[in-house]
């Protein structure tokens, strides 16, 4: 089954089981998804947006999310923390399994070897080597500091 049936099969089923909180953060999830779509179209892509760029959208709504809980913890608000880390739980649901430490370790010497990675100025190459391959799968923020780590100690 694919990312959007997914989403849209676990909407339903939420409103079945009249599970408020999920249900907003799946209708907010597919209104997002529409709006891609018709960003996408206007582009001249007909089809919407493909099953990595969901993929992204979901990181980026995960990111956005910790970061809100973040703020709201230190601003002492923690109802709204523990709901934006609701909404990451069924957000994260329909992203793939994290990668573990060794696994980014292991793709980020296998990108590198792809590319031929020698400097620093083949960082782009290798991270877009990685978001094609592990979309959601890894913190690119995070991946950024070891790939540029390497990259300075080889060259």
């Amino acid at each position: 089954m694919d990312l959007r049936a997914r989403i849209s099969a676990a909407t339903k089923q939420a409103m079945k089981d009249r599970a408020a909180q999920r249900l907003s953060t799946l209708r907010l999830i597919n209104a997002t998804i529409k709006d891609r779509d018709i960003a996408a179209r206007g582009e001249g892509n007909d089809q919407g947006v493909s099953d990595s760029d969901l993929l992204a959208i979901l990181a980026k709504m995960v990111k956005q999310r910790r970061e809100s809980a973040s703020t709201y913890e230190e601003g002492g608000r923690l109802d709204l923390a523990e709901a934006e880390l609701a909404e990451i739980e069924v957000i994260e649901e329909f992203l793939p399994k994290p990668l573990s430490d060794e696994e980014i370790s292991g793709a980020v010497d296998a990108a590198m070897n792809e590319v031929g990675a020698s400097s620093i100025r083949d960082m782009g190459r290798v991270m877009g080597v990685l978001k094609g391959r592990y979309q959601g799968q890894m913190d690119f923020g995070a991946v950024g500091s070891v790939i540029k780590e390497r990259l300075s100690a080889a060259g």
